[in-house]
């Protein structure tokens, strides 16, 4: 059992619920769930021409999101990080002291072929133990 799961959430991928699960199941006796969403900013070439306060707003949104995603979850953490997806994550599960990565691979194009290239990155680069969810034929 893992004292402190980080549940790589996706905000336009339907593997939140079952994510939740999969680390309640796979969680130890007051551990911790921690459920990461990574913003990943505009390019800088465009950026120049968006408002300063739209960012801001999108990272906003983007939190509230997460949060509505958990839901009532009371015993999961929800934290909106930048960057990067695969590099953040891992990153910030170093940076805490996850032993656990709950992620989810969708269906993977070819240059990915055995998992979606978030997935992929943080199995390669983290030094925890990863839990990898596929997809279902329902999740969106």
């Amino acid at each position: 059992m893992y004292k402190k799961i980080l549940v790589a959430l996706s905000l336009e991928h339907g593997y939140g619920e079952r994510a939740i699960k999969a680390a309640r199941k796979l969680r130890a006796e007051n551990g911790e769930i921690i459920a990461v969403h990574v913003f990943e900013p505009v390019n800088s070439s465009v950026s120049v021409y968006l408002p300063k306060e739209h960012v801001k707003n999108v990272r906003k949104s983007a939190k509230e999101e997460i949060v509505k995603k958990i839901g009532a979850e009371k015993d999961v953490e929800a934290v909106v990080l930048t960057g990067h997806s695969g590099r953040a994550i891992t990153d910030y599960a170093e940076e805490i002291g996850a032993d656990c990565i709950v992620v989810g691979s969708h269906k993977p194009g070819l240059q990915d072929f055995f998992l979606g290239s978030t997935a992929s990155r943080i199995v390669r680069h983290v030094s925890c133990s990863v839990h990898v969810l596929r997809q279902e034929a329902h999740d969106g």
